[in-house]
């Protein structure tokens, strides 16, 4: 269920959308570009690229305004519902989606020409619609790499990480027999990280049906269900997987508590710095995957405001900002992967043309993250309810793990409570 200050924002927005408080443009030329913690460490290019801008489109000025990422929604929410949003805003796809479901958003399968829109990824720029309206500019991507400890896995004679779900379990169990450590760690808690729920689309589940109606009660879904249940009631996850978020997997691989970690390659710097015992044991390996071999990806969009001061200019920044050759710079600067067909072909290419890629760990993780996109899409669709869907999904679990439901009713339970709350 949506928290009761979000219903009561999002109510806002209505209003002010229905009493059409649009900010009117000044004609000052000015255009206000919003984005989510990317201070201080990206003003150097920011600046750059805003100045070109304004080289090339003389007479408009662009004011750019970083917000913390804690505090982007209610910021965002705010300024809609008073009509003063501003031009350009950088938002994750499930807030957009909200937005968007409200008209807040321009539509942007109107907005852009079939060639604006044909250079992006097809499966990006489909995860970012909803009925239809596309309401975002897909923009940076990240998608999930294994970083494992070399040291712990020979330790439980294991050659290799595993590469699936099925070959986790196994090596789970292993590793625990004769290491005494974990192989992994994975969040139930229902407010945190989506990676058991993408897991099991990754596994075959299909989550909901074409109506929105609850499509996992069926052997695929009780097979995935069963599958953490038995690794928790065979010791094989530490225990404060049920009360502890993502946070804690970072803390135990860095301890060397646990053998694998999912996340993305850049964390390697992170672990350089923390923990440079762990880090010169540790090596990257593709996504864990399950029997339809589907990878995760995670968008950052550009959006426009419907009552935006100048849509017109602020929606030519916005493919400015995510064109291909800014799309790949940024991808450079910043460790992640651009959303353009050219850009990440690019990408790939100057990966490849890198002398020293055999001997960098961190580029050989950005070969892996970048490779991983021809079987990359967003598991679970962009929309609000999802995170519902997830609570219901995970407190069933929980209550199966722990052995106060079979799977078969945990499954049907988190099933009906769904299809009643549609």
């Amino acid at each position: 269920m949506i928290r009761s200050w979000r219903r009561c924002c999002l109510a806002l927005v209505l209003v002010g959308m229905l009493f059409g408080c649009a900010r009117q443009s000044q004609g000052d030329g000015e255009i206000v570009f919003w984005t989510m913690q990317l201070q201080p460490k990206f003003i150097p290019y920011f600046t750059a690229l805003i100045d070109r801008f304004e080289q090339e489109n003389p007479g408009t000025k662009v004011r750019w305004v970083d917000i913390p990422w804690s505090a982007m929604e209610s910021k965002i929410l705010t300024a809609v519902s008073a009509g003063t949003a501003p031009d350009v805003v950088n938002l994750n796809p499930v807030f957009a989606s909200q937005l968007a479901s409200r008209g807040a958003l321009l539509d942007l399968n109107r907005a852009v020409t079939p060639e604006q829109r044909d250079r992006y990824l097809p499966n990006i720029w489909q995860a970012s619609s909803l009925q239809g309206q596309a309401f975002g500019l897909p923009w940076y991507l990240t998608t999930r790499i294994t970083i494992f400890n070399r040291n712990l896995m020979q330790q439980a004679g294991l050659q290799k990480p595993p590469a699936t779900y099925a070959e986790l379990a196994s090596a789970a169990k292993q590793i625990r027999d004769r290491t005494g450590k974990y192989a992994f760690f994975v969040t139930f808690v229902p407010e945190d990280s989506g990676e058991v729920l993408e897991s099991m689309v990754q596994m075959g589940v299909k989550l909901v049906d074409d109506q929105g109606k609850a499509a996992f009660n069926t052997p695929e879904g009780i097979a995935a269900f069963r599958y953490w249940v038995d690794l928790y009631q065979q010791g094989l996850l530490p225990q404060e997987s049920l009360t502890q978020g993502h946070r804690r997997a970072v803390e135990l691989y860095q301890s060397g508590e646990i053998a694998l970690l999912q996340t993305g390659p850049e964390f390697l710097n992170a672990i350089a710095t923390n923990a440079p015992a762990i880090a010169a044991v540790s090596a990257p390996a593709p996504q864990l995957t399950g029997e339809t071999g589907k990878r995760n990806v995670a968008v950052m969009n550009v959006v426009v405001p419907q009552d935006a001061s100048d849509r017109e200019i602020g929606l030519k920044f916005a493919l400015y900002v995510t064109d291909s050759a800014n799309q790949l710079a940024f991808a450079k600067e910043a460790n992640v992967l651009p959303s353009t067909t050219a850009s990440l072909r690019d990408y790939r290419q100057q990966l490849r043309d890198r002398a020293d890629i055999s001997s960098s760990t961190l580029a050989q993780a950005r070969s892996i993250s970048a490779a991983q996109m021809d079987q990359a899409q967003v598991l679970v669709p962009a929309a609000a309810e999802m995170k519902e869907l997830q609570r219901l999904i995970y407190e069933n679990l929980q209550a199966a793990m722990l052995q106060r439901k079979t799977v078969e009713q945990a499954v049907a339970d988190a099933a009906a409570a769904w299809n009643q709350s549609r």
